[in-house]
């Protein structure tokens, strides 16, 4: 079976802290396991004359908890806690009591939990020193470090540009040393200083109206780590006049050039010059022009600066550009000669291949497709279809340009233009008013068999409540749903066009919603707006589910892997723009990032809101959030009726959850760093539950060998049936080998390891985390033992089989998998496999200095690069599988295009559905394709025919490796 055959995705639609000042915290460490024992961080999280957000985070080290009661004195009789979420808050004079939520009481052994207030103050807001949980003290181990952040003090102000010197003190525990202290702000990395005393000078700070919070972590030699310092302090705009840069820093390769923009910050009573020169370094580096001119009506406009470097620059030397003028503070740029023919001018190369119109990437509306060529069906059926996955993966192509160029404009254009054609607008998804949280969808079973279908809608069986929907309208002023449906036909090859159009290019559409082997061979296209302008009588919806009648409807399915994808790029893009001080640029998109990252949390629920553990329709219906597995499932669906007068709408979530998809890195971004930090009162405290329960959920899947095995459901044969007897469980979900699809098993492929350890490494690198590394260390021994790797040549894993069974977990004592193996099945020369690979080595390599796993990196980038053509990489696929475009059904083996007796209709070219068809059958466009005459010649009776095939995604995971080895490697 071909390794490509990978992204084969089932859519159901069917309906003791110290204080430092204000907000700055010093961390204990986790005490040992006791009969009680509790962490708590206060933070305030953001402040203004008189008034606060505080912000607690609050973990159980002790024995399970069935409810909760936090207490701590405000140091002022001044301070109060007034509106309270995810907790029930009062106070008697300074004394203040936080009782559980109705639907967060339950705590578990390192469970954690986060709740917050708006409050008022007098003249000083200090912070609360000691905190008791349900009577015990909290905040009593001693074997962390800590550490404090001497200067800035807390609210010191200063004037833009800013350079803010950050120094700190830490102390290791008894026995042990510190080995580095990183610095912060609002969450973003800054620097690491690893020798007494710890300093960090942050510089070119632009102004802005709320406090920037610098912060501290310390580590020491048993990588243990300090909880975070923060100390607010505030930027004010400049009240002299200055010459303000768009950027301060530029990274050059010899003989190129790059630029960036200068301007004044208030209007000059006359024409301004500003001289532009390099100051200091290189004397290869040049700039043009020397003079700039700014006039009283042209002054606030950005003029263009060209930085070069000569063809004999040497790489890694540095200059300085000064703009100056008398009467203003002059604007300095750093720049940087990078390294010719490095894997960062590799990255540029293939940005370039990405971006050449002639190439064929995207399409004239500015959307990538699948891929270059069309002929090619793995998830999408056709290459000129496109994806969720490949948006996130163009956002990062362009985050991963502009840390190169310094131009934000690329990375704010793909968001825009993603927001327009794959998140549906209002217009597309216009009855959301009419939906109902007390009863989000009427249950239909589903069945393993695409046979089985149409599956009864049953409203006999209880549903639980949505608690996300009142929150997200309160905090964003709407009932849409802003997440990006998973599948376009970009190009209208079916025809569906918008709403049954028959002409709007981009169009929604949709394949997979027949049970777990349904495999893309056997789908039956249709559109996300059905109006029964095409299929049979009911359009396309009486293939699907029974019901006594049928209504217009439109309907969308999330993929939660692609969204999450698109929250951890914004946070590179706003790590790389800070370092260049161009932050507020993209300030907008970072903000859309969060608020998709909101919502969701529509992937953490089970399909119809049962609580976890169900083993029966009967099962006990979900209130408040005791329906969430915390973990990132498959998808999340909406939908609703296409008649506006009509009054209904849906939404669901989805019972099972694959490893493959969990993404801890996005979590911790929504969880941990403020610009991120989604306007849901709810939303912080959630993705630190989902953080903890992912990392818990890749060691209770980790083999004995090192690979991840494949996940767990609340829905036994996607009806909630009574689980086999011995099944292990997660948290009352039952392990699955192969989650969601059977045809080939989703747990077979490698690039589903690759792929999600590659954001787990991401997140090692940016945290530390122990148990992240443990889990690490384990799989990348796993995987390079399984690959040959030289710098000319490569073999990775391709497909692999499994046996065996994690034990239940326990999370007080997890089990060792001693059950539960993979064995190496074969291997490929997959390159965007091979490119995400490289970065997972590289993120890992770059945090644990593990040599083997960063020279194995290297070869395999300096490897890959053996393939390259005109149009980026690719190496000859042998496509076996293309043997199924003329199978019918079988009843048999159960493959083929299942149709129901009697059910019969028409594709949009009029190519009839009905029993017997083909894959070919309903889409004969595939005649006229340049390459179907190899596969013609395959399907009377010759070889399977070879293809060279330019995936975007994979050609993005391909370049953004080289970019990530160049910039955490940049020595090579």
């Amino acid at each position: 079976m071909s390794p490509f055959r990978h992204r084969l995705r089932r859519r159901l639609a069917l309906s003791g802290v110290a204080v430092l000042g204000a907000g700055a915290v010093l961390a204990a460490g986790a005490p040992a396991y006791a009969a009680a024992g509790c962490t708590v961080v206060y933070k305030v999280q953001s402040q203004w004359p008189g008034g606060f957000t505080g912000d607690i985070q609050i973990k159980n080290t002790g024995d399970p908890l069935s409810s909760w009661k936090l207490e701590f004195d405000f140091p002022d009789a001044a301070q109060k806690a007034g509106q309270g979420w995810s907790g029930v808050y009062s106070q008697t004079g300074q004394h203040v009591t936080v009782n559980n939520a109705a639907w967060n009481g339950s705590l578990g052994t390192n469970a954690t939990v986060g709740t917050g207030f708006n409050g008022t103050f007098g003249s000083a807001n200090p912070v609360p020193t000691a905190f008791t949980l349900n009577g015990t003290a909290c905040n009593q181990a001693a074997n962390a470090p800590t550490v404090a952040i001497t200067s800035p003090a807390a609210n010191t102000r200063y004037t833009a540009p800013a350079s803010i010197p950050i120094a700190a003190t830490a102390t290791a525990a008894g026995g042990q040393t510190i080995s580095k202290v990183e610095f912060y702000h609002d969450g973003l990395l800054l620097g690491t200083d690893t020798a007494a005393p710890y300093t960090y000078s942050w510089d070119g700070v632009p102004a802005q109206t709320a406090a920037y919070h610098v912060q501290a972590i310390a580590y020491d030699n048993a990588g243990t780590k300090s909880s975070t310092a923060d100390v607010p302090v505030f930027v004010d705009a400049a009240t002299t006049p200055a010459i303000v840069a768009d950027a301060t820093s530029l990274a050059i390769n010899p003989g190129a050039s790059g630029t960036f923009k200068i301007a004044l910050s208030k209007a000059p009573t006359a024409n301004v010059t500003v001289a532009v020169a390099r100051s200091a370094g290189s004397t290869a580096v040049t700039v043009a022009p020397a003079t700039l001119t700014f006039t009283t009506s042209n002054w606030s406009t950005g003029q263009s600066v060209t930085v070069s470097a000569a063809s004999t620059a040497t790489a890694g030397s540095t200059a300085t550009i000064s703009a100056t003028s008398t009467g203003y503070t002059a604007a300095q740029l750093g720049v940087t000669v990078t390294e010719p023919g490095s894997v960062d001018t590799r990255f540029t190369q293939l940005y370039n291949d990405l971006k050449n119109p002639a190439n064929g990437y995207f399409s004239p509306e500015g959307v990538p497709y699948h891929s270059i060529e069309t002929l090619i069906d793995e998830a999408p059926d056709h290459g000129h279809e496109t994806t969720s996955e490949a948006f996130s993966y163009w956002l990062w192509l362009e985050a991963a340009n502009s840390r190169i160029t310094g131009d934000w404009a690329p990375f704010n254009s793909a968001w825009t233009t993603m927001e327009k054609y794959i998140i549906p607008s209002h217009a597309d998804q216009p009855t959301n008013a009419n939906y109902n949280a007390s009863k989000p969808a009427t249950y239909a079973a589903e069945y393993p068999l695409p046979s089985q279908y149409p599956s009864q809608l049953d409203t006999g069986v209880s549903v639980g409540t949505d608690p996300l929907a009142a929150e997200l309208k309160s905090a964003y002023g709407t009932d849409d749903i802003y997440g990006m449906h998973w599948l376009l036909d970009v190009d209208n090859t079916y025809g569906f066009g918008h709403c049954g159009d028959g002409t709007t290019r981009v169009a929604y559409i949709n394949t997979f919603q027949r049970g777990t082997q349904e495999s893309t061979w056997e789908t039956v296209p249709q559109p996300s707006c059905d109006t029964f302008k095409h299929g049979g009588p009911n359009g396309y919806l009486d293939l699907f589910t029974k019901d006594a009648s049928y209504a217009k409807q439109w309907k969308y399915t999330n993929a939660p892997d692609a969204d999450a994808r698109a929250v951890q790029v914004a946070y590179w893009a706003l790590q790389w723009a800070t370092e260049q001080g161009k932050q507020s640029q993209i300030s907008t998109t970072v903000a859309n990032a969060a608020k998709m990252g909101d919502y969701l949390r529509y992937s953490f629920y089970d399909k119809y809101f049962k609580q976890p553990g169900c083993a029966s329709t009967s099962c006990a219906a979900g209130t408040g959030k005791n329906a969430s597995s915390n973990l990132m499932s498959w998808y999340y669906a909406w939908g609703g009726a296409y008649d506006t007068s009509a009054g209904w709408a849906w939404r669901i979530g989805s019972s099972t959850s694959h490893f493959g998809y969990q993404n801890p890195m996005a979590a911790y971004i929504l969880s941990n760093v403020s610009a991120f930090n989604p306007k849901s009162p709810t939303a912080k405290a959630d993705w630190q539950a989902s953080l903890t329960r992912q990392l818990e959920f890749y060691q209770w899947l980790q083999s004995s060998e090192g690979a991840i095995a494949g996940g767990a459901t609340n829905s036994w044969n996607g009806n909630y049936s009574a689980r086999p007897a011995g099944t292990p469980t997660f948290y009352g979900l039952a392990y699955v080998e192969a989650p969601v699809y059977s045809d080939p098993p989703s747990n077979q492929w490698f690039g589903m390891q690759a792929w999600s350890l590659e954001r787990l490494a991401e997140y090692y690198y940016t945290t530390g985390d122990a148990k992240a590394k443990t889990i690490l260390d384990k799989w990348v021994t796993w995987a390079l033992a399984n690959s040959t790797i030289t710098a000319t040549n490569f073999e990775i894993p391709s497909d692999l089989t499994w046996s065996g069974a994690p034990a239940t977990w326990n999370p007080s004592s997890p089990a060792a998998n001693t059950n539960l193996h993979v064995t190496v099945k074969n291997k490929s020369q997959d390159l965007g496999v091979a490119g995400s690979f490289a970065k997972l080595l590289t993120f890992y390599a770059a945090k644990s200095g593990n040599t083997a796993a960063k020279t194995a990196a290297k070869n395999l980038l300096d490897a890959i690069w053996t393939h390259k053509d005109g149009k980026g990489v690719s190496v000859t696929e042998t496509r076996a599988d293309y043997n199924r475009f003329d199978d019918v059904y079988n009843a048999s083996t159960g493959q083929g295009i299942y149709i129901p007796p009697g059910w019969s209709g028409k594709m949009p070219n009029g190519d009839v559905i009905q029993p017997g068809v083909s894959f070919l059958d309903i889409r004969s466009f595939y005649r006229n394709d340049p390459d179907f005459p190899k596969v013609q010649a395959y399907l009377n009776g010759g070889a399977a025919p070879t293809f060279n095939y330019h995936r975007f995604w994979a050609q993005v995971d391909v370049a953004t490796g080289y970019a990530e080895y160049a910039r955490l490697f940049p020595q090579g």
